[in-house]
């Protein structure tokens, strides 16, 4: 079965379905992992009930951190802000279907980590701080 799991997450390095920047969105943030460089920038637009219709990342980074990154985003078409709130590690974990050391943690939520500071309008508050 960590054979299908480690298949998929090379798939979704190699062609992943959600990377890409959005003209349009309400929700930005930019950030990244210290440990090995990986980068992200995560986009969510949403429709006026605050459902997301569309979200996109773009980054570099290694496999897990892409994969992660690519599954994540699209889960989340379709679920309103509120949802986003409550997915856990847990939650990544489970799309992701292997076991991971700690450096490796770090990649694989570091997605997670971005969507809910954009989420949260940690750029709004960056902003204010400059």
């Amino acid at each position: 079965m960590d054979d299908l799991y480690r298949d998929m997450i090379v798939d979704r390095y190699k062609n992943p379905r959600m990377k890409k920047a959005l003209d349009s969105y309400e929700y930005r943030y930019e950030d990244h992992n210290p440990l090995c460089g990986d980068q992200m920038i995560v986009y969510l637009h949403t429709d006026e009930s605050g459902k997301i219709v569309e979200a996109g990342f773009e980054g570099e980074g290694c496999a897990i951190s892409q994969a992660s990154a690519d599954l994540l985003l699209e889960s989340l078409v379709g679920k309103t802000v509120d949802d986003v709130k409550g997915i856990t590690k847990d939650d990544i974990l489970e799309m992701l279907g292997i076991e991971l050391g700690p450096v490796r943690l770090k990649c694989a939520l570091l997605s997670l980590k971005v969507t809910k500071a954009a989420i949260y309008g940690l750029d709004s508050l960056e902003e204010e701080l400059h």
